[in-house]
């Protein structure tokens, strides 16, 4: 009996220890896709995971450098989701190039021979390439991102089929138009053209009723499927009364992925050279399609946010605001269309501008003529030649300007690590596009200290709508110290960075900010401050704080 009062007595102090000392449950916040940090990568280059699928349909030709595929794949990816690379870079979106069947045969761009290990040289928008995986690969891609609150978005491609090959032969000339090349002079021959020699051109302005195409309706009765296939293709055109024309043919087969994996959003390639309007219809195949996904898989649904569209309408700015000039012809592609645009100007303005009127003009334009919308910065990408830092030698840098600026940002793979963007022998495009550099990740001391400077920023983004959401407000500018706040619904976020600041001890004014007593944490050194007479002092080995109130 002795001994059970002294284990009581023991088991009351050790229980009250426990929760004097447990650390304080981390605030929880909603997931804002105006301020989202999102991880772009191409699936065939970003990590192999299943070596038994590097090879399918023969595609065993010498390429040219760096385009063929080389092994990347779904489980690839499913393989870090599940090690924390992305949660702990901070990363709340991954945006992966186009998983749809591509085409057999190679091509020669007039660069060498190419396969389509980029995903945009479809050939069956019903299929997964094999190269890429498996549908039960992409379901449980989308489960085990969804658990880490990890949206996923999907590339769309619509205006166009892969290019012809010994392998692979055109669509009906109802389908496809295979002249003339666009010049872009014009609306017409930024739209009604194809956008380089053998790539056949999707007739998206026709309504004229279509039929298949012979080699697809072959593949499906090859693969048991053509009843299945044509009986949800004729229940889709009921429901929705479109013509059997191509660009709702390939709408329906888009909304697919919506339906039967629950995908979060599409990333739309070529959105310029298709017909505006085409984007509103896509809208709402896509918003009806996302609705059925939620009534069939009500566990399945993460939160109230609507599905995402972001477009790629090439060399639009966020200087364009909601009018951008398509061959003289002026466009409005948000209005019922796209939630955010890519915004192509930001690697110029980083580079050719303060970072502080680059950061103050964003806020501005966002809060203001883009209310409501966003966009998707970015600083190097698939297909841009010229990206902010070609020769990586600014990656720290980099990750300040990119995840510090108000919008989306987009990390392209390998801008956490500095992988390398001018491969030897590489020509073109192909030059950014080498495998991830995981090697140096694990082995090379300056690789792992750029790693952390991006983890640490994109920690600080994620957990912070405030920062890529917010409203922006300069407190000084030398050191350049600023303040975000986000508000929506109950939910109030604010943030204090400095930017350029001394090292060692630091005296930061913050009056306008935060209140008397309030405990503050630096997420980048971690160190704890309280507010003392407006202020707060802290003594750390950076050059830039990135408060937040614990």
């Amino acid at each position: 009996m002795k001994r059970a009062k002294i284990f009581l007595v023991l088991l009351g102090v050790f229980m009250l220890f426990s929760c004097q000392h447990k650390a304080p449950k981390p605030k929880i916040q909603p997931f804002i896709w105006e301020g989202a940090n999102v991880y772009f990568l191409l699936t065939d280059r970003f990590n192999n995971g299943d070596a038994s699928n590097d090879v399918n349909f023969n595609r065993t030709d010498s390429t040219a450098v760096l385009r063929g595929f080389e092994g990347g794949d779904l489980k690839g990816v499913i393989q870090k989701i599940k090690e924390g690379y992305f949660s702990d870079l901070g990363i709340n979106a991954i945006w992966m190039t186009p998983l749809v069947e591509q085409i057999q045969g190679g091509t020669d761009e007039g660069t060498g021979l190419s396969y389509g290990f980029h995903g945009y040289w479809a050939s069956d928008w019903t299929s997964l390439d094999p190269n890429f995986g498996t549908k039960e690969d992409l379901h449980e891609l989308i489960d085990v991102a969804h658990q880490q609150g990890i949206r996923v978005l999907l590339d769309a491609v619509i205006n166009h089929t892969g290019p012809v090959t010994d392998q692979d032969s055109v669509w009906p000339n109802e389908w496809v138009r295979t002249e003339p090349t666009c010049n872009y002079e014009t609306y017409e021959s930024t739209v009604t053209c194809t956008l380089v020699e053998n790539l056949p051109d999707i007739r998206t302005e026709s309504n004229e009723a279509v039929n298949l195409p012979p080699q697809l309706l072959e593949k499906w009765k090859k693969e048991g499927r053509y009843e299945e296939e044509l009986e949800e293709l004729d229940a889709f055109f009921k429901r929705t009364g479109y013509p059997k024309a191509p660009r709702f043919y390939i709408m329906k087969w888009l909304s697919d992925y919506i339906v039967e994996f629950g995908i979060d959003g599409y990333r739309v390639d070529t959105v310029k050279h298709t017909e505006d309007y085409v984007w509103q219809e896509f809208k709402k195949v896509c918003d009806a399609a996302f609705a059925t996904f939620k009534n069939n898989h009500p566990e399945g649904v993460l939160d109230d946010n609507e599905f995402f569209l972001v477009g790629e309408v090439y060399n639009y700015n966020l200087s364009d605001k909601k009018a951008f000039n398509n061959g003289g012809k002026r466009i409005n592609y948000y209005d019922n269309a796209f939630n955010s645009l890519i915004n192509f100007e930001l690697k110029w303005k980083a580079a050719q501008e303060t970072t502080a009127h680059v950061f103050q003009n964003y806020s501005d334009v966002l809060h203001g003529d883009l209310k409501g919308y966003t966009v998707l910065n970015y600083l190097s990408s698939h297909d841009d030649g010229s990206p902010y830092d070609a020769k990586r030698e600014k990656p720290y840098e980099s990750a300040i300007k990119l995840l510090l600026c108000p919008g989306m940002s987009q990390v392209y793979y390998g801008d956490e690590s500095a992988r390398v963007l001018d491969v030897e022998g590489a020509k073109g495009d192909a030059k950014l596009r080498s495998f991830m550099n995981w090697e140096a990740i694990k082995q090379d001391a300056e690789t792992k200290q750029i790693l952390q400077h991006w983890q640490k920023l994109g920690k600080f983004r994620a957990n912070h709508p405030a920062v890529g959401a917010g409203i922006h407000n300069e407190l000084s500018k030398d050191p350049f110290i600023f303040s975000r706040q986000f508000s929506k619904d109950n939910y109030n976020d604010l943030v204090l960075i400095g930017l350029g600041m001394a090292k060692g001890e630091k005296e930061v004014n913050i009056s306008d900010v935060f209140k008397q007593g309030d405990v503050l944490r630096d997420a980048y050194s971690g160190v704890e401050v309280t507010v003392d007479d407006d202020k707060i002092r802290l003594n750390t080995p950076f050059n830039l704080i990135l408060l937040e109130r614990i």
